[in-house]
């Protein structure tokens, strides 16, 4: 009883930890986002610098998950949370890595002319932060409900990059002196669309937590 009560407690500190993980991926999408409605150089940056402590709490989380795992020997349900928490912080590092190659991006956009489908960017990003806000809150309050409605939301980013892609090959057409900037944008576009495929990886992570089954949830 004492043992199990210590890997509760244990496993408490893990999802604090990843939490605040998540929270501060999720706050460096917004800078990101930020920079690119305002071209901040600064602000860009500190995305970057963020990146650092994002990388230092993964190498910190997965070594606490270790330990557990060595010291504690979890079954069932509490080894499948920590089998997961590898692949949540796992693509939780992927997603700070495009919300920097975003504010890196949008420095340099913003040194163009506009494009108009840069609000298709925005459009993602933000879906992107509604998606890993409700697959962060998933995973806490064990939800497979919401892990769903969180990997759904992956679709509408599907949808956006698809217009914002035909878009720019019709302009790359008809302004062949803005090919080059629009294939940074084609390229941002595509980091977006996989930042949701990673959130979405995360939902699947979750589901399988809870309910012990492998389910695709890209289709």
């Amino acid at each position: 009883m004492q043992a199990r009560t210590l890997l509760s407690e244990e496993l408490n500190q893990l999802r604090q930890e990843l939490a605040l993980m998540a929270a501060r991926v999720e706050e460096d999408i917004g800078k990101a986002l930020a920079v690119l409605r305002s071209g901040d150089r600064e602000l860009a940056e500190e995305v970057k610098e963020n990146g650092k402590v994002i990388d230092a709490q993964y190498l910190k989380i997965e070594e606490m998950a270790l330990v557990l795992i060595a010291t504690q020997q979890p079954v069932a349900r509490d080894l499948r949370e920590l089998i997961t928490v590898f692949k949540i912080t796992a693509n939780l590092e992927r997603i700070g890595d495009y919300g920097i190659h975003l504010a890196k991006a949008a420095v340099k956009l913003s040194e163009r002319p506009s494009f108009r489908s840069i609000a298709r960017i925005e459009q993602m990003v933000e879906t992107a932060q509604k998606m890993l806000k409700e697959a962060v809150y998933a995973y806490l309050a064990q939800d497979p409900k919401s892990a769903r409605k969180a990997a759904a939301l992956d679709d509408k980013i599907d949808r956006e990059h698809k217009a914002l892609t035909e878009e720019v090959l019709i302009l790359m057409k008809k302004e062949p002196q803005l090919i080059k900037a629009a294939a940074r944008l084609l390229k941002l576009s595509g980091y977006m669309e996989r930042l949701g495929d990673h959130i979405t990886n995360i939902c699947e992570g979750i589901i399988y937590m809870i309910e012990g089954k492998h389910e695709d949830l890209n289709d």
